[in-house]
C-alpha cells in the first residue's frame, strides 16, 4: 500500500480526521488533536501506536524501528515502502486508533469504538 491509500484507510476509521503538522507532516487523528498515525515523520515513514507489551518485539523486528520523538509513547516507525503485508498494516492502523480512543473520556469514546 503506498501513503494515500494508507491514508484513505485511516480516514475510514470512526472520526478519523487528517491535518498537516509541523512543516507540512500529515497526521491522523481522532477526538480533534489525539494522533493515531504519522507519515513523514523520519523521511519516507509510517509512525503509529502500538500496545505497551508489544514495543520491544515491534523494534525487533525487520522493517520497524522506535519513531524519533513518540517512542517514549511506544510508537514505532515503518519505512515506506513497506515491508510487511498490506493486511498487517491495516491491522496495526486499527489498533492504534482504538488504543488512542480507549484512552478518550467514556463519553468521547462513544461511535468511535471498534470490536477488535
Amino acid at each position: 500500500m503506498n501513503e494515500q491509500q494508507l491514508a484513505a484507510y485511516c480516514l475510514g476509521l470512526p472520526g478519523a480526521q487528517e491535518d498537516y503538522k509541523w512543516g507540512g507532516i500529515r497526521v491522523l487523528s481522532v477526538a480533534g488533536n489525539k494522533m493515531f498515525a504519522v507519515f513523514g515523520l523520519a523521511g519516507d515513514s509510517l509512525s503509529l501506536k502500538v500496545g505497551k507489551e508489544l514495543f520491544l518485539g515491534y523494534v525487533d523486528r525487520p522493517g520497524f524501528r522506535p519513531a524519533p520523538y513518540l517512542a517514549r509513547a511506544h510508537w514505532v516507525s515503518l519505512a515506506l515502502p513497506l515491508v510487511v503485508s498490506d493486511d498487517e498494516v491495516r491491522e496495526l492502523l486499527r489498533r492504534s486508533h482504538q488504543l488512542v480512543v480507549r484512552r478518550l473520556p467514556k463519553k468521547t469514546q462513544v461511535g468511535l469504538l471498534l470490536d477488535l
